[in-house]
């Protein structure tokens, strides 16, 4: 507005209170270098009578007109097309109709009670520019339209009162909008339901700090979800447009896809990924040398069990799962820890500035109690825990990825210690790690090399206190260093996946060993070879596939092999996936057995659970029978419960005579230990199926 003095505005008030228009009046009188013009009405007829006529420059219009509304008389105007800008008159007590006058199409508002001249100035001031900005804004909405198109950045342009907002096609492109999604992607709400969560927060108090004037414009660096189910960073930028009165009606700005942050953080779960937090760690390193005494920790941490989860659930319900173990570990730090995914379901976490190794490892028994917590994914709920290595700054550390393997050497110690649980890295555990990456090493080159060989434990009946089969006993023959223990190879194999390949050799040499027995010895075709499998045997979808082939290779009947599994082996299994592949192998004939009976925690839920046909009493059972009569009681109660069920028991670990006796009077069905034969060499069965087959004999002699 010009401060010429020349300048007259016609000013229409729609009031039914003749104080406010004397008010107005000399309020209007108080404003310098402008001449008004105030016409009054009092009633909602008059007023759109007056509104139809274009006569003002100016509409005043109050908010209560007695039995009308001041927002129904705003409405029917600018339906009826008035251009001119209305500024609406509220009450103390009516502020909850600011917003709604704004969504309306006014071009201000002021309360009464609080109305200077001043104010008064810069609100008519306010109103004619804005009016004469929208019609210039109809004007170019063609060239701002292409201008949005050419732009690298994607534009958007938010509508505070109606809280609509313009994006631009590059913007929605940005996240992968189809085209039915960008016909339908206009409000607000919308673009923060796909803000990270972890950066929605700060993403709102940014802008809502912008909103209230506290800073200068509006800038935020965030994480937001692309349609493919990823994070991509951004930044956007933006500035407020205000009423006259310094209220914000509007605020526009742009998008920036930040390519360059793809390559440092995880598209998953956007965290940090590998090479980030080996950046932060180089920062780390070098401040301790600035500060002798500065004390940090690397943790490294495993999810137990993510592979049967995923292999078992599916991919979909694997990345749930790690999105929100992410979340989980973040809510568990500090604000300025920095945690990562290094990949699959390893995570990584720097903790700055710690006292003592107290700090690291309340934090790591924090994590563990916290993802031990159940998860609802997809309809499933699944349980998983953490192995946790811990590793602190040293002298000896002097790169990054010295800490990172110290780390990593504490996990695996954590794993093969139970899992679930942490451990703190020490000197020797690097001499363990190298030891086992040499063992890793040669197991690979033993399946290459066939430098395996199986010998053969007798079962025995003790109804008839005869054989009535073997058990398969893996046994590596190292060319260097001799026989190694499978307490050692096991595990080992068991970690690295070649447990598959080497489960495969064992059943198929098994079976073909007892069909050359078999045909040698034709009394041996009731005999049964029992051959361990693995947990993740278990998990292959085919194994009953697999099983059926070896059988129909080598000719060995179905009803002569007894397949044994660990308890905890199928329950660490998902459930229903573990049944259905028992089943499908039961329908081969093949019998089943639980090895390590009820050293477990769900031995009466496998039972009832799965197509059991024997249960092999660990050996720990047997070894205690005699030390107290509550453990006698044990194996008593387990041998009725399975004769209940028809399920008959084995008895593993049988030493003494004593064992034995003990053993029979329960009624147990089957025993196997070196009070009967220790494993035996292929060759050293014959002679014992001669000693135990006295008829074999006399009929080869």
């Amino acid at each position: 507005m010009s401060n010429t003095g020349s300048q007259q505005l016609r000013i229409l008030l729609v009031e039914d209170d003749e104080d406010d228009f004397i008010l107005l009046k000399d309020l209007l009188s108080d404003i310098e270098g402008t001449e008004f013009t105030l016409e009054w009405v009092s009633n909602y007829a008059a007023a759109l009578e007056a509104v139809q006529k274009n006569q003002h420059e100016i509409y005043l219009f109050d908010c209560c007109l007695g039995e009308y509304n001041g927002l129904e008389l705003l409405r029917e105007a600018i339906a009826n097309g008035c251009k001119v800008p209305v500024i609406m008159l509220t009450g103390q007590g009516e502020r909850e109709n600011d917003l709604e006058a704004m969504q309306a199409g006014a071009a201000d508002y002021l309360v009464k009670g609080e109305i200077s001249a001043s104010l008064l100035e810069r609100s008519i001031r306010y109103a004619i520019n804005r009016s004469q900005t929208l019609d210039a804004l109809r004007e170019s909405e063609e060239r701002y339209a292409l201008a949005a198109q050419g732009s690298n950045d994607g534009l958007w342009d938010w509508n505070l009162a109606t809280n609509e907002v313009y994006f631009s096609e590059r913007w929605k492109a940005t996240i992968g909008l189809s085209d039915r999604e960008k016909e339908n992607f206009k409000h607000f709400n919308q673009w923060l339901q796909r803000i990270h969560p972890e950066d929605l927060e700060r993403f709102k108090t940014k802008l809502r700090d912008h909103l209230k004037g506290i800073t200068p414009y509006f800038e935020s660096e965030y994480r937001i979800r692309h349609c493919n189910g990823t994070y991509l960073w951004a930044l956007s930028r933006g500035l407020a447009v205000r009423t006259a009165n310094g209220r914000p009606y509007r605020i526009a700005g742009s998008q920036t896809d930040l390519s360059h942050h793809r390559v440092l953080y995880d598209q998953l779960t956007g965290l940090s990924n590998r090479t980030l937090f080996i950046d932060h760690l180089e920062r780390t390193l070098k401040r301790t040398k600035r500060q002798p005494d500065y004390l940090f920790a690397v943790i490294f941490l495993d999810c137990d069990r993510f592979k049967i989860i995923n292999d078992s659930l599916g991919h979909l319900v694997g990345d749930r799962l790690l999105i929100q173990v992410a979340k989980r570990l973040l809510k568990c730090l500090r604000p300025g820890d920095i945690v990562a995914r290094l990949g699959g379901d390893e995570f990584a976490i720097l903790l700055e500035n710690i006292r003592d190794i107290s700090d690291a490892t309340q934090v790591a028994q924090r994590i563990n109690e916290d993802l031990m917590k159940p998860y609802s994914l997809m309809g499933h709920l699944v349980y998983i825990s953490a192995s946790i290595g811990i590793a602190l700054n040293s002298q000896n550390c002097q790169k990054p990825e010295d800490l990172l393997r110290n780390a990593d050497t504490a996990m695996y110690r954590a794993k093969a210690l139970g899992k679930a649980r942490y451990e703190v890295f020490d000197t020797t555990m690097h001499a363990q790690a190298q030891a086992r990456l040499q063992l890793e090493t040669s197991l690979r080159q033993a399946l290459e090399r066939s430098e395996f060989h199986l010998n053969y434990q007798p079962i025995i009946s003790l109804s008839t206190n005869k054989g009535i089969g073997f058990e398969a006993l893996v046994r590596w023959r190292h060319p260097d260093r001799g026989i190694i223990s499978p307490a050692d190879f096991i595990p080992v194999a068991e970690e690295t996946g070649l447990i598959i390949p080497l489960g495969q050799w064992v059943l198929q040499e098994a079976c073909r060993q007892m069909k050359a027995w078999q045909e040698q010895f034709p009394i041996c075709r009731s005999l049964t070879m029992s051959v361990n499998l693995s947990r993740q045997q278990l998990s292959q979808p085919d194994l009953a596939g697999q099983i059926d082939r070896i059988l129909k290779g080598t000719g060995l009947s179905a009803s002569c092999l007894n397949l044994e599994v660990t308890e905890t082996g199928l329950m660490n299994e998902h459930e229903e996936t573990a049944a259905t592949i028992l089943a499908e192998i039961k329908e081969l004939g093949v019998q089943l057995s639980l090895d390590d009976f009820g050293t477990g925690y769900s031995s009466l839920s496998c039972i009832h659970s799965f197509p059991i046909d024997t249960l092999k009493l660990d050996r720990s059972f047997v070894n205690n029978m005699h030390i107290a009569s509550k453990n006698m009681d044990i194996v008593r109660a387990i041998v009725t419960l399975a004769r209940s069920l028809g399920i008959k028991v084995t008895a593993e670990g049988v030493e003494t005579a004593k064992q034995l006796a003990q053993l029979q009077i329960l009624k147990c069905d089957c025993a196997q230990g070196y009070f009967f034969s220790k494993p035996l060499a292929p060759e050293a069965v014959t002679d014992w199926i001669a000693r135990n087959f006295p008829e074999i004999v006399r009929k080869f002699a």
